[in-house]
């Protein structure tokens, strides 16, 4: 077994765990957004309040995060998709795995600066 870890697989197994991880983290966003939604109709005023605390640098990095795991939830989700639905799939998941990684990275990056955009100028200026 290896060292520090319960799981004896390699990439596939640590593509199970940041499936299912990333999983619970977009359902706990969608819950707090269902929440945060319907307390417009309670206090519209205490609305205003969450709503002004998403615009703070801290929660425009937690979006960066979601979409993160949105991200490589749904590539990691056509991975699975072709690994159950192609004859050939299984022989291929380590490198559809490597490929999944890679997209993710690139889209990740290009989406660094819009994402963050609000955030970097408040810390660094223009």
């Amino acid at each position: 077994m290896p060292a520090g870890t319960l799981y004896r697989g390699r990439e596939g197994m640590w593509s199970w765990v940041a499936h299912r991880v990333t999983g619970v983290l977009i359902f706990f966003f969608l819950f707090a957004h269902v929440l945060d939604t319907a307390l417009v109709r309670v206090s519209p005023e205490s609305y205003d309040t969450v709503i002004a605390t998403y615009k703070t640098p801290l929660v425009n990095l937690m979006e960066y995060g979601l979409s993160a795991a949105v991200l490589f939830h749904a590539l990691n989700g056509l991975r699975v998709v072709a690994v159950d639905f192609w004859s050939k799939g299984p022989k291929y998941q380590k490198q559809m795995l490597w490929s999944v990684v890679g997209i993710w990275v690139v889209l990740m990056a290009g989406a660094f600066y819009p994402i963050l955009q609000h955030t970097l100028v408040d810390w660094f200026g223009k």
